[in-house]
C-alpha cells in the first residue's frame, strides 16, 4: 500500500479508528485543544512530510467547532509539508443550504466547499451528500459514496413478508428508486409540504401502502419529525409496519422522544456521527468498510466505484 497517514478531528474519534483497523494503520497523533475563549489549537505530533493525509471528521454538531477545527487542522498539515491532503467528511454540514431557496439567503454549502478548497485539500470523501450537485461546488474530486451498500444486505435479512420502498418527499424519489431496483421491491412516494425548517407536514401518499412493510429511506434524519409523521400516515393507509434507513443520525431535538412515541417501527442508521442519546428502536450499522476501502483503493490507484457494483 502506497504510504498514508491517518487522522481524525474530534467530531468521531471512534469511527476514526475503526477506520485505522479496517486499514492496519494507527491514528495520528495530534493535540487539538482549546483556549478559554473558545479558540482552536492544533499541533501535528508526528511527521506528514511527502506523505498522503487522510482527515476523518464528520461536521456534525457543534457544526462550526468542527468545521474550523477540520480547516485549521487542513492548515497544520498543509504547512508541515504533506505531500497530499484528503479530507473524509461522512456527513458534510450545511448541506442542506445547497440553493437559494429564498430571496436573500446564501448558499451555505458552496461556502464550505469554498473554505475546505481554500485551505488546501486535494481531495473530499463523503457518505450520501443531502444533494448530489454539492460535488459540483469543488473544483477538485469528490467521492460521494453510496449508504446504500451498508443497508442492502440488513434489509434482506430482515425478511419481510411484504416490502416497498417508500421516499419521504419528492425530492429522494432518486435515491429511493435505486434502493427498489436492487431490493427488487415496489416504490411509494411520501408527499409532503414543508412550511419551515425542521417543519414538515405530511400531505398524501402515492402509491398504494395497504397490507405492506414499508421502508422509507433518507440521506439524514434530524429531528425525526418528517420519519414520524410519515409512518403515522402510512399506517392510517393501511401499512402494516413502518421502518427507515437514513445514513446520517443528526438526532437533534425532540427526535429521540419523537422516536421512542412514534409510529416508526425502526430506525436502521450507520455510525458516521456519534448518538448522543438511546432508543430501542434504532439499529447502527458501520460505515467502516466503505470508506477504509475507498481510502486503501485511492492509495493503490484502483476503483473506487466498483465497490457499489453488484
Amino acid at each position: 500500500m502506497a504510504k498514508f497517514k491517518l487522522f481524525s478531528g474530534t467530531a468521531n474519534p471512534e469511527f476514526a479508528k475503526k477506520i485505522g483497523k479496517y486499514l492496519n494503520t494507527e491514528v495520528g497523533e495530534a493535540t487539538i485543544n482549546k483556549f478559554s475563549d473558545g479558540e482552536i489549537s492544533v499541533q501535528i505530533k508526528e511527521s506528514v512530510r511527502g506523505q498522503d493525509v487522510f482527515i476523518v471528521q464528520p461536521t456534525c454538531a457543534p457544526t462550526n467547532d468542527h468545521l474550523m477545527e477540520l480547516l485549521i487542522m487542513i492548515d497544520a498539515l498543509k504547512r508541515s509539508s504533506a505531500k497530499s491532503i484528503s479530507a473524509v467528511i461522512p456527513y458534510y454540514g450545511y448541506a442542506r443550504q445547497d440553493r437559494k431557496a429564498a430571496p436573500r439567503v446564501p448558499i451555505s454549502a458552496k461556502l464550505v466547499a469554498d473554505m475546505l478548497e481554500k485551505v488546501g485539500i486535494d481531495r473530499m470523501i463523503t457518505i450520501d451528500l443531502h444533494a448530489a450537485q454539492i460535488q459540483g461546488f469543488f473544483d477538485i474530486p469528490v467521492d460521494n459514496l453510496y449508504g446504500s451498500v451498508m443497508f442492502i444486505d440488513y434489509l434482506r435479512s430482515k425478511n419481510l413478508p411484504n416490502p416497498i420502498i417508500a421516499s419521504p418527499d419528492i425530492g429522494g424519489v432518486a435515491r429511493a428508486r435505486n434502493y427498489a431496483e436492487k431490493l427488487g421491491y415496489g416504490l411509494v412516494i411520501v408527499d409532503k409540504r414543508r412550511e419551515k425548517a425542521n417543519v414538515a407536514e405530511v400531505m398524501n401518499i402515492i402509491g398504494d401502502v395497504e397490507g405492506k412493510d414499508v421502508i422509507l429511506v433518507d440521506d439524514m434524519v434530524d429531528t425525526a419529525g418528517t420519519l414520524v409523521k410519515a409512518a403515522e400516515v402510512l399506517k392510517s393507509k393501511g401499512a402494516t409496519s413502518v421502518m427507515a434507513c437514513c445514513t446520517h443520525g443528526v438526532l437533534s431535538g425532540p427526535a429521540f422522544e419523537r422516536l421512542n412515541n412514534g409510529a416508526l417501527d425502526e430506525l436502521v442508521i450507520s455510525d458516521t456521527i456519534p448518538m448522543h442519546g438511546n432508543s430501542d428502536k434504532i439499529t447502527i450499522l458501520s460505515a467502516t468498510r466503505i470508506i477504509g476501502e475507498t481510502i486503501r483503493r485511492i492509495t493503490n490507484n484502483e476503483s473506487v466505484n466498483s465497490i457499489f457494483l453488484d
